[in-house]
């Protein structure tokens, strides 16, 4: 059995330094004791004596770095999980999309969950897309679904919920979009097919094409000041001009030097792209038809 004194706040402080460094996951001093603790439990079980043995096992396997790692993180999410986002996708991010790709055939739309966990997230932002764009099948819509964790991937890729992560769900939208099962419920299969799952870590600072919307709920803030900078220069990157970035309800983007333009859509702070001047005459000319 490892003890307590068999873990070393040096030993914790390398493993630490790993995680951030292959994940961009900072473990910060406040949340030391859920650290430690998880830390602690996986020698135990693992039957490792120190931590310096933990850290030359997950240095030299990714195998065991994954699964070390999927201890750590934790996966609490439920569909429309924050209202005043999806709200803000159907009232202010779809009519500005619309609108400047009002003459492209086909009309595109590409929406990216980073960090999707079990998929309650990307299949909202489907459901949401089904209830508010007119003639949704006219679409050529892709919503890319990332996350680090491959368990939750799995979850994700399942697409059957229990009751408990339904509770913002409408009776409406339960039957409409739900099959009920002996295990709870099942994602009806068109809104499985809009969404694709990948695993991604945002440290290594990935090519994911150019993107109409970004979700990046409660994820960043877990990052370090610098490596939240990469990830939110990763994100203007691959979103197109006039394109939306939506942060979890607890974040801004005041203290970083980006060109987003702040915009509040009742509850909601999203941030959008400076449109190109392409952009800007696409959606004037659309705007006196």
């Amino acid at each position: 059995m490892v003890t307590t004194a068999t873990l070393a706040q040096a030993e914790l402080d390398d493993i630490r330094a790993l995680i951030e460094q292959r994940s961009a996951i900072l473990f910060e001093p406040s949340r030391e004791r859920f650290f430690s603790g998880r830390v602690r439990e996986f020698l135990e079980e693992k039957g490792l004596a120190t931590g310096a043995e933990l850290l030359r096992r997950i240095q030299s396997s990714g195998v065991e770095y994954e699964e070390f790692l999927e201890r750590l993180l934790t996966q609490e999410t439920s569909f429309f999980r924050y209202p005043a986002v999806f709200e803000a996708l159907e009232k202010t991010v779809l009519p500005s999309v619309h609108q400047r790709k009002l003459w492209q055939n086909p009309r595109k739309l590409r929406i990216w969950s980073a960090g999707c966990s079990t998929g309650e997230e990307p299949y909202s932002i489907a459901i949401t897309l089904c209830e508010a764009l007119k003639l949704a099948d006219a679409w050529d819509i892709e919503i890319l679904a990332t996350d680090i964790s491959r368990k939750a991937l799995r979850c994700a890729q399942r697409a059957s919920y229990s009751e408990r992560s339904l509770l913002n769900v409408t009776p409406t939208l339960l039957d409409s979009y739900f099959e009920r099962t002996k295990q709870g419920f099942h994602i009806k299969p068109r809104i499985k097919r809009m969404v694709s799952f990948a695993q991604m870590n945002l440290a290594e600072s990935p090519y994911v094409g150019k993107i109409d919307c970004i979700f990046c709920m409660n994820v960043l803030m877990y990052f370090s000041p610098a490596r939240r900078l990469a990830a939110l220069r990763l994100f203007d990157e691959a979103l197109e001009p006039g394109g939306f970035f939506l942060l979890g309800h607890a974040e801004t983007l005041s203290d970083v030097a980006l060109d987003f333009e702040p915009m509040v859509q009742g509850d909601c702070r999203i941030y959008r792209k400076p449109a190109s001047k392409e952009t800007r005459r696409s959606v004037a000319a659309a705007e006196t038809l």
